[in-house]
C-alpha cells in the first residue's frame, strides 16, 4: 500500500526528494540532516547508515579495492527515521559476508538495500550478494549499489546482477564512483531495472544519464552530509529539464521506486 506522502510547498506541489543521504551515528542526528533539507527545501530523503570509515581510507579503497569491518548503524538509522515524522526513509547497509541473516530477520522495518564494493570489498557476483538481493526481491526493495573499477565490481557487473534478478529497481549510485562514467551509462542504458542516481557526478554526466536513459529512469540525490544539497539541486537547475522530466528527475522517480505515489 502506498504510504502519506509528505513534504509538499506552499503551492501544494511535491518538494524534492532526496534519494540518498547519510546518517552519522551521533546525538545530533535526525536533526541536522532535516534542518539541511529545510534550508535546501527538500521534503524527504531515503537515508543510510554513514561514518563506516574515515574519508582517506575511503578514497584508498574506491582506488585500491579493500574491506572495512565496521559495522554499519541500521538500528540507529531506523530508529532516526521513525523520529522524523515520515520525512525520512531507511535503507539498510548490509555487509554480505556477515549481514544476510540480520538483513532478512529487519527487512520489514527498511525500505531498501545498499551493497557497497568500495566499503565491503565484494564482487557483485559473491553468494552473500546474490542472497542478500534475493531478500530485497521478497521485500520489495530497491537496491543502491556504487560501482569501482575493481574486477566484478563494475558497471557491467552490475547489469548482470540486474539482469538476474529483472523484478529488482537496482540504482546506480553517483553514476559510478569518478564523476565522469559515461562509459558505464552507456553499459547500463539496456538494462531497464538500473536507474542512475546523481550525487556527486559532473553535470555533464547528469545531462548524458538523462539522455541515454531517459528522465524516467534518473534520481535526484545529495550525499548528505559530504555534499552540500544546495549543489546537487543548482547541478538539477543547470540540466534544463524540461518541467515534466524535472518533476521526474527530483522527486517523481524515487516515489514511485519507493512506492511513495499519492
Amino acid at each position: 500500500m502506498p504510504r502519506a506522502m509528505t513534504g509538499v510547498d506552499s503551492t501544494g506541489r511535491p518538494q524534492p526528494f532526496d534519494f540518498h543521504a547519510r546518517l552519522i551515528p551521533g546525538p545530533d542526528e535526525p536533526g541536522r540532516l532535516l534542518a539541511a533539507m529545510d534550508r535546501a527545501g527538500i521534503g524527504r530523503a531515503a537515508v543510510c547508515a554513514g561514518g563506516l570509515l574515515p574519508l582517506d581510507r575511503l578514497a584508498e579503497q574506491l582506488n585500491d579495492g579493500g574491506r572495512t569491518e565496521t559495522e554499519a548503524d541500521n538500528e540507529g538509522v531506523r530508529a532516526a527515521c521513525e523520529r522524523s515524522g515520515g520525512r525520512l526513509l531507511p535503507f539498510y547497509f548490509a555487509d554480505p559476508v556477515r549481514d544476510v541473516d540480520a538483513y532478512g530477520k529487519n527487512a520489514v522495518d527498511f525500505r531498501g538495500l545498499e551493497i557497497s564494493p568500495a566499503v565491503h570489498g565484494i564482487r557483485l557476483d559473491d553468494t552473500g550478494v546474490i542472497e542478500l538481493v534475493d531478500i530485497a526481491a521478497s521485500a520489495g526493495h530497491p537496491v543502491y549499489v556504487v560501482t569501482v573499477a575493481q574486477p566484478g565490481a563494475r558497471a557491467i557487473d552490475l547489469v548482470r546482477l540486474a539482469a538476474r534478478f529483472p523484478d529488482v529497481t537496482f540504482v546506480w549510485g553517483h553514476c559510478g564512483h569518478t564523476g565522469l562514467d559515461v562509459a558505464g551509462l552507456r553499459t547500463l542504458a539496456g538494462r531497464p531495472n538500473v536507474l542512475a542516481e546523481l550525487s556527486g557526478c559532473l553535470t555533464v554526466t547528469a545531462r548524458l544519464a538523462v539522455a541515454r536513459l531517459g528522465a524516467s529512469r534518473v534520481l535526484f540525490g545529495t550525499e548528505y552530509p559530504l555534499q552540500q544539497p544546495e549543489v546537487e539541486l543548482c547541478k538539477v537547475a543547470a540540466l534544463d529539464l524540461v518541467p515534466e522530466d524535472r518533476s521526474a528527475v527530483l522527486g517523481a522517480n524515487a516515489r514511485r521506486v519507493l512506492g511513495e505515489e499519492p
